[in-house]
């Protein structure tokens, strides 16, 4: 199994910026994809950016252009560089990753808070 550990979340005013890291536990070439997720109070999960082994990137529309995904594979570590934050990218966000054949196993961080608000 994969532990995550996510860090640098924060309190951030509109228009601001912050980075996240994603720690994985075992090197990043065994593992397919990692992506950020985050989940705001009273809505669903959802998808903000994902980047496969082969490098390949892709963000929901909410976040196209103000974010961005990378790695460093040196580090195993996953980061999330956010711009321009709005108060609706207040949420809690998670990191997770896809291994094994067919990507069959998924592993979770335990979420950091991100509050955009002044």
């Amino acid at each position: 199994q994969v532990q995550l550990v996510e860090s640098g979340g924060g309190l951030v005013q509109p228009g601001g910026s912050l980075r996240l890291s994603c720690a994985a536990s075992r090197s990043m070439l065994t593992i397919n994809a990692m992506g950020w997720y985050r989940q705001a109070p009273g809505k669903e999960r959802e998808l903000v950016a994902v980047i496969t082994s082969g490098g390949n990137t892709d963000y929901a529309g909410s976040v196209k252009g103000r974010f961005t995904i990378s790695r460093d594979n040196a580090k195993n570590t996953v980061y999330l560089q956010m711009n321009s934050l709005k108060p609706e990218d207040t949420a809690v966000y998670y990191c997770k990753c896809d291994y094994g054949l067919g990507s069959r196993f998924h592993s979770w961080g335990q979420g950091t808070q991100v509050t955009v608000s002044s």
